[in-house]
Order: C-alpha cells, then structure tokens, then sequence
C-alpha cells in the first residue's frame, strides 16, 4: 500500500511512532484478536475516532464515536483524554469536557452506531476519566483535573460508580496526591487496571512535550499507591513518552503512548513491556523508548489511516473533521470532486467552522489537490495548513494567490499575486521535516505562485491539512486530493 508513512517494515519488524500523525492520549484495547484505538479529539467533528488494528502496528480508522460538538470553533476546548473499554457486551468511551463534566458513550459494535453521550459526573476541571469493573462486581471511576478551569491539578480522584456506569456512588476521595510524590507535577491521564490482587494505575506526569510515565500499585483500590517510573525520555530522541495504554497481544504484553512533536502534534509509539521480577512493569528498553522491534502479531500487511480521497462516495472519507458541527449545505460529494459553499464570514480561517481539515499525515510529504471557482462564483478558495498561524494557495476570483498568517494577525500575500486564467488550479503543499510547509499554485495556462511558511500547532493539537472556500455566493470545486510520502 502507498501512503505517507508506514510503520510496517514489511519483514515482521516496526519502527515508532506506529502512528506518524495527531492521535492524542491515545487508549487502546484488544477484544479477541482485534484492537482498537481511540484518542482525544478536542472540537472535531466527528469526535472521538476509533481505529482498528490486527497487530498494534498497522491501524485503520473504522469510524467515530461523537457525531457532534460546538457550533463554533473552539480551540482546547471538548473532548479530552478518553478511556476505551469493553464489559458486559459492549464498547464503553468515558471521556472529559473539562467545561461540562465526564461523559459516557457506549455501542454494541465499534464501528457504531454509538448512543448519545451522557453525563455521569458534572463539573467544571474533571478531564481524563477511566472506569474498573472489578471481580466481585463492583465499579469505579478514576479521573484527573485541569488546574485551568478547577484552579488545582496533580491530583487523581476515585469514585466507586455503578456497574450500569449511570451514577457515581458518594463522594470522591484522592487517592493519589501528586504534591506528596517527590518530583511530581501535572499527573493526569490515569488508566486503571487489576493484575494478580493489584490494582494499578498507570499515568503520566510533567507535562505533554516533557513527562514520565508513573505506575502505581495498591492491594486496594481506594490505596494507599506506590508509585515507580516506568518509561522516561533519558538518553533518546522520543521527549515526554507518556500517556497511553497496557494491552496485551498474544502471551506478551505492550504499552502505547504519545509523543508531542509540536506542529505534527502527538504520534503514538508502541513499547514492549514486561512484569519484572520485584512485580514492577518495565516499558521499553529498561524504561527507555525503543525505535521499533518485532511486530506483536505477524502476518498481517501493512496499512495507515487513510488521507487521500478521490471524493466519489456520499461523503468526506473519515479522515476528514470539521472544527465545529457542520451544516448539510457546505458541502457535497460525487463525480470525483468535493465542492464547498462560498459562504461569507471571516477571512480568518481559525474563525471558520466551514473548513474541512484533515491530520498531518507523516512528517514529510506532500498534498495536492485540483481547485476551480463555479461559474459566477464570487469568492475564493485553497489548500491550506492551519494551525495557531496558517498559509494556503489557491483562488481569489480569477487570482492566483498565496497568503499566510501569524498568531492572531490578519493575512498577508507570500507571493504577488498573477491572473490565474481559465481552468482548475493544481494546489500542492510539501511539508518537510520540522513543519517546513512550501506552497505551489499552477494554473491551467502555467502560471504560478508559491511560499514558505513553518506550520504551527494549535491548542494542545497540531496543525491540519485544510480545504475551504468562502465568499458572497456560488462554490468551489476540489478535484481529488492525494498525498504521498517524500524522503525526511
């Protein structure tokens, strides 16, 4: 298969990061021989992916758990850390708005449909939830706190929940005191397991580009825990390796994290692990990350999420999100393009929910895409990389243009812009390692524009892969969109 990266070696090894692209706080689950993979998703919409996989290395998305979020954009805000599950028959997502409360989503099949979310616990701060049903029967519910909207953090509360997951039972109580843990700060994202009358909860500590990861134990769920660090940077290239999941494939066992790469946001590594002999995990090499290894589970081929689209089905393919709800009338597909509505609103496309975005799919590679304005369309239209600064090149009425703009500042051309003439507009942005974005613009009848621009991240995401128009009246028309890997 083609695509921009491919964790797959082809010869029963990997090399990290499996997943070369933005899937935060990614959780992970084996149900028989498959596995899933969910990861924050913040405002998209769709939110909450899930990905499947046969071996932990090669993953493809099956499609989402959350059908809705704001009606505006809303950087940072939405979807934070969930936890994936399956008891009693069915998919469990418990998930954290840190401005509304934990939610809970559920379905029978992973690829849906899933229920509606509900709220099992409201308050402003509670983020990164995970639930335990443990073997007597009893449930409990672990969760962190956003010191930005509860004025604290480094801290981890326990509920014992009910084990339908539609109440908690009682107050919480801390269980875990990241201020009482010497070197200990930012501690969130717990996961809660039982292994051997042990109750463990694996979390990160010291930020998302420069943490740890912790393991803590007790014989009890409500503790006292002790805690380890079990995976840290040291001497390798992966900062801040923390935060993800413990799954077992085969007779082996394996964690899955993220690292924050800024701009490309949080790739997820895949880390043997082992029960060392005082009863401890040991992740990586030693507690190191490790560049890659022996596939988990071999003979399957290789595969990645998808990102090209050829635009022939009912819809985007489901690498495509928008930045908040999308209305019907944006959009449609059909005859090998996507065409987009001109509508009017801000020209800064951070401020636009109708823009349709897409993950930075590899660290080095190229997108391209084929624009034309409709007849007696009055607006404009591009490829864009957007982030907390953006650029894109495309049509501006009969213009070809390429324009950028800085952290909060308004547009500015990159490149003087030329008559575009009749014809659709090739469009390819080459991204090389290290977010270096260069734009090309080509007309129909050669002419051309292009520019530099370094890609940004957004809030605690990294920069997307961008289509949009807008304008006063008529559409735009996206003729394909294809990507491929170049040489880092």
């Amino acid at each position: 298969m083609t695509a921009p990266w491919i964790a797959d070696n082809g010869d029963g090894t990997y090399t990290n990061p499996v997943l070369d692209a933005d899937w935060p706080d990614p959780d992970v689950i084996a149900v028989g021989d498959d596995f899933y993979l969910t990861a924050s998703s913040f405002t998209k919409v769709p939110g909450l992916p899930i990905l499947h996989s046969k071996d932990l290395v090669n993953w493809t998305i099956a499609g989402h758990a959350v059908t809705r979020g704001r009606d505006e954009p809303r950087p940072g805000h939405g979807v934070w850390a969930p936890s994936l599950r399956f008891h009693d028959g069915r998919f469990w997502i418990f998930y954290g708005d840190p401005d509304e409360g934990i939610f809970v989503v559920t379905a029978d099949r992973p690829e849906g449909p899933w229920r509606e979310p509900y709220l099992i616990k409201k308050g402003a701060g509670l983020i990164d939830p995970c639930p335990l049903w443990d073997e007597d029967g009893r449930a409990y519910l672990v969760h962190a706190w956003a010191k930005s909207r509860a004025g604290f953090n480094n801290r981890l509360t326990l509920h014992e929940m009910t084990p339908d997951a539609t109440a908690l039972l009682g107050p919480g109580r801390v269980v875990i005191d990241g201020d009482r843990v010497p070197g200990c700060f930012t501690l969130e994202g717990p996961k809660l397991y039982r292994r051997d009358g042990w109750y463990w909860i694996l979390a990160p500590a010291g930020g998302v580009a420069t943490g740890w990861q912790y393991a803590f134990r007790s014989r009890d769920v409500a503790g006292p825990y002790e805690p380890r660090i079990v995976l840290e940077r040291g001497g390798t290239a992966v900062n801040g390796p923390h935060q993800g999941a413990w799954v077992r494939a085969g007779d082996a066992d394996w964690f899955l994290h993220f690292q924050d790469r800024g701009a490309y946001g949080r790739v997820v590594h895949l880390q043997p692990m082992r029960w060392g002999p005082d009863g401890w995990p040991v992740i990586g090499d030693g507690g190191r990350p490790v560049p890659g290894g022996r596939k988990p589970v071999q003979g399957h081929p290789p595969a990645a999420p998808r990102s090209d689209d050829d635009f022939t089905g009912a819809a985007p393919g489901p690498q495509w999100s928008w930045p908040a709800n999308p209305d019907p009338s944006w959009w449609s597909t059909g005859a090998g393009h996507l065409r987009l509505t001109c509508r009017p609103g801000p020209e800064d496309l951070r401020l636009r929910p109708d823009v349709l975005t897409q993950r930075l799919p590899a660290r080095a590679f190229s997108a391209t895409t084929a624009i034309s304005l409709g007849d007696g369309a009055r607006g404009r239209a591009g490829l864009a990389v957007l982030g907390d600064e953006y650029a894109w090149a495309g049509l501006d009425g009969d213009l070809l243009v390429c324009r950028a703009a800085g952290a909060g500042g308004p547009e500015r051309d990159l490149a003087a812009p030329v008559p575009a003439g009749e014809g659709p507009v090739t469009v390819t942005v080459t991204v090389e390692d290290g977010a270096l974005c260069r734009f090309s613009a080509v007309s129909a009848a050669g002419r051309e524009v292009g520019g530099r621009f370094r890609a940004a991240p957004s809030q605690w995401v990294g920069a997307v892969l961008a289509l949009f128009a807008s304008g006063e009246e008529g559409h735009a028309r996206f003729h394909g969109f294809s990507t491929k890997g170049t040489a880092p």
